[in-house]
């Protein structure tokens, strides 16, 4: 009787040990997550400065009127956001465009909303169609300001979306996933110029921006490695 009582303790005891350990395990395996986010956020580091060298050394050589609307668009999403208003409505509109595009596939709507800046998209086809209506320099002027104040707005809002997760581990998620975000948002941007321009080569770009990436892994490697 007294055997059968000891047993009926360790099993009433064994879901309140297991209950126990799961968050423990849990802590765990999210802490190691946060510590591989965080390497592999370090690595994408060079390719953030490779993909901004790359895109602004193409981008150069585009008609230097045209190139500050683009850099003006930025600079009035950031004054306006910080001296004026925050647009958190304007962005959250194109999360739920691509939540409805993407509603057929669920685990990319969870990760499209941030990948893709659907402002920039958009405008540039747009731009696309009324071109071929509209030959005037003001359309490519309009396009390329709202390009550069949608991608300013987009990237801006990701990183305070990624960044205000209090339970980011060593903030390898922030780290990792607004470098990738970058990259991507500058590789379609850059994608969308190439057929805006023809001074603008895509495929000079990338090369430029694996180029520079290379020599960077290759001088953190030598300084590391090789005496």
């Amino acid at each position: 009787m007294a055997r059968k009582e000891s047993l009926n303790k360790k099993e009433k005891n064994f879901p309140a040990q297991s209950a126990e350990a799961s968050p423990r395990l849990s802590g765990l395996s999210g802490k190691v997550f946060g510590i591989i986010k965080f390497i592999l956020g370090i690595l994408l580091l060079p390719f953030v400065y490779s993909v901004s060298g790359a895109f602004v050394n193409q981008f150069g050589s585009v008609d230097r009127a045209m190139q500050s609307y683009l850099w003006w668009g930025g600079l009035t999403f950031i004054l306006i956001y910080l001296f004026v208003w925050e647009p958190a409505v304007i962005y959250g509109w194109g999360h739920k465009i691509l939540e409805a595009v993407f509603s057929f596939f669920k685990p990319f709507v969870r990760f499209a909303p941030f990948l893709l800046p659907i402002y920039v998209i958009v405008i540039l086809l747009l731009y696309g169609i009324f071109s071929n209506f509209f030959h005037d320099a003001w359309l490519l002027q309009y396009a390329l300001f709202l390009c550069g104040f949608t991608l300013a707005m987009h990237l801006v809002f990701s990183s305070k979306t990624i960044r205000g997760n209090k339970e980011d581990f060593l903030k390898g998620n922030y780290i990792f996933g607004f470098s990738f975000i970058y990259i991507i948002n500058v590789g379609i941007l850059a994608l969308g110029l190439s057929f805006l321009f023809k001074e603008f080569s895509f495929v000079v770009f990338s090369s430029d921006t694996y180029i520079l990436a290379r020599e960077i892994f290759y001088a953190a490697f030598k300084q590391l490695f090789i005496r």
